[in-house]
């Protein structure tokens, strides 16, 4: 089966690409490298046993998006694509509506004219908001704390609309909690530019020296130690749900929804605690003043998931904290072989 993946470089896009590759299917990947980096394909090479092929494309350039519609015939479609910070949509807006809405919109009329109705989309559990009690459950209320967490409400509200239109639609819309970690074998993991939004990329790039310290924001919630509790999942058992979700559309048509969690919370001390125990290394940490928005508890209920897809995350906190490291030294060694190389490459010229 020949699958299309959008934002197939990126963090939650590479890592499912390994798992659909070596599950049989044959993916292509398009991506605009803004969030992802080209090297990304190198390590899937290596890492896929299938052929995966890569187009450098924009969502929201539709002659290219026909273009390649009309060359190939996908039977599926993985849809990462889009901008993810929330704290850049807070800034701009207009920016996440146009480009998360947009793209979307673009890549739904391709599939309606090339007739491809089977659909896998990657939303989050930031559309819960801070109304909902854990564990959440997929029929909880939602609540919107910034734009981008908007724009994931507003795509899920669009592929129900357009699920209620046309009974062909088979649509599995995945609201993931907090994934972190990497392959194990170290070649592909989460790598942000500037400033990490996430936690555990923060945690890494202070264990490898490059920040001199963590900040964490509030030690006063009503949780076990005082700091906030997540639902943290290895990034390899989220990229199984994928392929689980893929496989439970052969069969169901329609709309539907599922969270992707491990079902237990662990507070940013607990992480840090483990990270420190799993790799021997000290994490300098300051405690700072709560961030507006930012809520005490936050755990998912994946029943559901593991009911109807039959899948349940397999892997703990220890093997997250220990890939994620794997991967940051890895890394760390890449992106000094990668600068040498340009000051020799400089020098010679």
């Amino acid at each position: 089966m020949k699958v299309l993946v959008t934002g197939g470089l990126g963090y939650i896009g590479s890592h499912t690409v390994v798992e659909l590759s070596n599950n049989g299917f044959e993916c292509i990947v398009i991506d605009n490298l803004i969030n992802s980096e080209i090297q990304v394909l190198n390590s899937l090479e290596n890492l896929c046993e299938n052929n995966v092929e890569f187009l450098q494309a924009d969502l929201m350039n539709m002659e290219q998006l026909s273009s390649i519609f009309d060359t190939y015939q996908f039977e599926a479609v993985f849809h990462f694509a889009g901008v993810k910070s929330p704290a850049e949509s807070v800034l701009k807006p207009l920016k996440y509506f146009e480009e998360n809405l947009g793209s979307t919109i673009n890549l739904l009329k391709e599939m309606q004219r090339k007739d491809i109705k089977k659909l896998i989309f990657s939303s989050s559990a930031t559309v819960y908001g801070d109304l909902t009690k854990s564990p959440v459950y997929e029929g909880a209320p939602t609540s919107i704390l910034n734009p981008y967490g908007r724009t994931k409400l507003m795509i899920e509200e669009m592929l129900q609309d357009l699920s209620n239109s046309d009974p062909k639609w088979s649509i599995a819309v995945l609201r993931y909690f907090n994934p972190i970690g990497a392959h194990p074998s170290g070649t592909i993991g989460e790598k942000p530019s500037g400033i990490p939004n996430n936690l555990m990329p923060y945690i890494t790039q202070v264990a490898s020296g490059e920040r001199e310290h963590l900040n964490i924001f509030g030690n006063d919630y009503s949780t076990h130690d005082g700091t906030g509790v997540r639902d943290y999942i290895h990034i390899m058992d989220l990229a199984n749900g994928h392929l689980k979700a893929l496989k439970y559309l052969d069969k169901h048509s329609g709309n539907h929804l599922f969270n992707l969690g491990t079902g237990k919370g662990y507070s940013v001390l607990d992480l840090i605690n483990t990270f420190e125990e799993v790799n021997g290394i000290k994490i300098p940490y300051k405690i700072m003043e709560r961030r507006p928005g930012d809520i005490a508890i936050s755990y998912a209920d994946s029943s559901k998931a593991e009911k109807e897809l039959g899948w349940k995350a397999e892997r703990g906190l220890k093997e997250m904290c220990e890939n994620a490291w794997k991967w940051e030294k890895k890394n760390i060694y890449s992106t000094t072989i990668n600068s040498d190389e340009l000051v020799l490459d400089s020098l010679l010229k």
